[in-house]
Formats: C-alpha cells, structure tokens, sequence
C-alpha cells in the first residue's frame, strides 16, 4: 500500500470510527461553522486520522489542490462528499 492509499485509509477509519456520517465529521470540524474547510482545519483532521505531523501540511494542499473546484482554498460540503464517495470507492 502506498503512501497516499495509507493516509486515505486513516481519514476513513477516522470517519467511520469516530463520526455517525461524513456529515457529522466535516461540521466536527468545521471549527468556525462557515460551511468550508480551511488548511487548519484539514491539518486537524489530518491529526485526529494519525497521519504524521512532517506530512500534514503538504497532504491537506494536495487535498485542497485535488477538491477545491471553487478555488477558494477551502472545501465545501459538496466538494467533500466528492472526497469521500472516492474514498469508499477506492479502498
């Protein structure tokens, strides 16, 4: 398993440990209740799945890069639904 399919295992099991629904996992953290998900809240997510503080930062820009259709350097509701309907398709 390669290093990218490790870190998308960890942010499922977090979700489906820790969290009813996605849903209830994106407003978790959602710390300002804005409706996106910002680097900083990606990262704590990041954190709360185990993937290793080194890494983080460079992760939450390739999930930011690899689902922000709007481009404004945040991730939706929508655009994190996307995110985890890939997840369950891919692993």
């Amino acid at each position: 398993m390669g290093a990218k399919e490790n870190i998308l295992r960890k942010i499922r099991i977090l979700i489906t440990n820790q969290f009813d629904s996605p849903e209830e996992a994106f407003l978790f953290f959602d710390s300002d209740k804005d409706g996106r998900l910002k680097k900083s809240e990606i990262k704590k997510m990041l954190k709360n799945a185990a993937v290793n503080g080194f890494i983080r930062g460079v992760v939450a820009n390739e999930l930011l890069k690899g689902y922000d259709k709007s481009s404004d350097d945040t991730i939706n509701w929508e655009e994190f639904k996307v995110a985890i309907a890939e997840l369950e398709r891919d692993l």
